[in-house]
């Protein structure tokens, strides 16, 4: 073993028991969730004998979380954080703050929570029998904090035997846990054409106007609200129109790591004026991971209108649909945004239609009333809007998972 102050004592680990204690765990307040009771499990190790002076490494490592990962999203990998406090009894007193990477497997659904070993360096200042305790601790999910603190007194799960030694004094050490911010931004907003533009594709392009779309939505906990900025615009090709609805290339950095092909957004246009209908657009799933703090680039969503009759028809943005993770949140506009463009069409064979890649597509006969390309389901359909990707501020918590949202930053393009 070495001793001597600001030396880390490199003996063998005590032998200890494992500590069960009753534990409540509080998700925060704006999620309206209940307080979760469980039993906490840990082993907690650090050397057997040391002397004055020396810094201890002290290792909590979980063997049982207080409660389950609920029943409504699966976790992906390395996006858990845990931190905590060890009590230090005996001929020292005080608090050990300890702290885990954020290294987890991917945990599923009603799974039990795997947690990485959380570690902090004490140092010792008095000699005699020292002892720890597992305390409150933390759990870090998508940049949000549930707390879990003991319900009952916890034996100690350690005594260190610290000798006569180099003296000197100090305190706890550990690393304080950081989280990602988001970076919002602005664009100027476009003025609305009908006036055509040559491209390079020999189409001819329209641009729409940024119109701000108040949502109201509903999420597997419950309703939340969220405010977007949303741009519709369009290339006319062989009396069809290719749309395109921009929602900025990056509104938030990545919370945590988010894995490949787990984030799909989708929305339906509404058709006004000459048509009426909705025409379903939608972006690709994000091709490669994101690692967290890195931008979560939201896809272009796009789709296919093809008019039914001859007039101007209006496009507005309507509900929206982003499954990510096994979830689904609905967001409809809570009034009308306003017109984002309008464009001067001519009636086509099988118009109204529409869909997005791999979408359905609908068709209309003397009426204007048609379907879009994806399914119409009333109040069980599958627009949502999912923060992960398009709104700051979605959480998932360890007792119940919560999503919140925030008025969206300013659309980038």
């Amino acid at each position: 073993m070495l001793s001597g102050a600001g030396v880390l004592a490199a003996a063998l680990p005590a032998a200890a028991a494992e500590v069960a204690y009753a534990t409540e765990c509080t998700p925060p307040a704006a999620s309206g969730l209940p307080k979760v009771d469980g039993t906490t499990k840990a082993d907690v190790t650090a050397p057997a004998t040391a002397a004055v002076g020396d810094e201890i490494e002290v290792v909590w490592k979980f063997t049982q979380a207080a409660s389950k990962n609920p029943d409504l999203i699966d976790l992906p990998e390395n996006s858990v954080k845990p931190s905590g406090e060890i009590t230090v009894a005996g001929a020292q007193s005080g608090t050990l703050a300890v702290e885990g990477p954020r290294e987890n497997p991917a945990i599923p659904k009603n799974s039990e929570m795997k947690l990485s070993d959380m570690k902090g360096t004490l140092k010792l200042t008095a000699p005699g029998d020292v002892t720890l305790a597992p305390g409150g601790y933390a759990i870090n999910a998508f940049s949000t904090d549930t707390t879990c603190v003991p319900t009952e007194d916890v034996p100690a799960a350690v005594t260190i035997k610290v000798t006569e030694g180099g003296g000197g004094s100090g305190t706890p050490t550990a690393t304080p846990t950081t989280t990602p911010t988001t970076t919002p931004s602005t664009t100027p907003t476009t003025t609305p054409s009908t006036t055509p533009s040559g491209t390079a594709t020999g189409g001819t392009s329209h641009t729409g106007e940024e119109v701000d779309v108040s949502y109201a939505c509903k999420t597997p906990i419950g309703d939340k609200s969220a405010v977007s900025p949303v741009q519709i615009d369009a290339e006319e090709k062989g009396g069809a129109y290719d749309l395109v609805v921009h929602f900025g290339r990056s509104v938030m950095d990545s919370p945590a790591d988010i894995p490949a092909d787990s984030v799909k957004p989708s929305m339906k246009v509404k058709v006004g004026g000459a048509d009426q209908g909705e025409v379903a657009v939608e972006g690709p799933t994000n091709k490669d991971p994101i690692k967290a703090g890195d931008p979560i680039e939201i896809p272009d969503l796009t789709g296919t209108y093809t008019p039914a009759h001859d007039g101007k028809a209006t496009l507005t943005p309507g509900v929206l649909t982003v499954e990510a993770l096994g979830t689904t949140t609905t967001c409809t506009p809570t009034e009308d945004p306003g017109v984002s463009l309008t464009l001067d069409v001519t009636g086509q064979e099988g118009g109204i239609t529409g869909g997005g890649p791999g979408g359905s597509s609908g068709t209309s006969g003397g009426t204007n009333t048609t379907s879009g390309g994806l399914a119409d389901t009333g109040a069980s359909d599958r627009a949502s809007l999912h923060a992960l990707a398009l709104v700051a501020g979605t959480v998932l918590l360890l007792g119940g998972a919560v999503f919140t949202f925030t008025p969206w930053s300013r659309l980038r393009r």
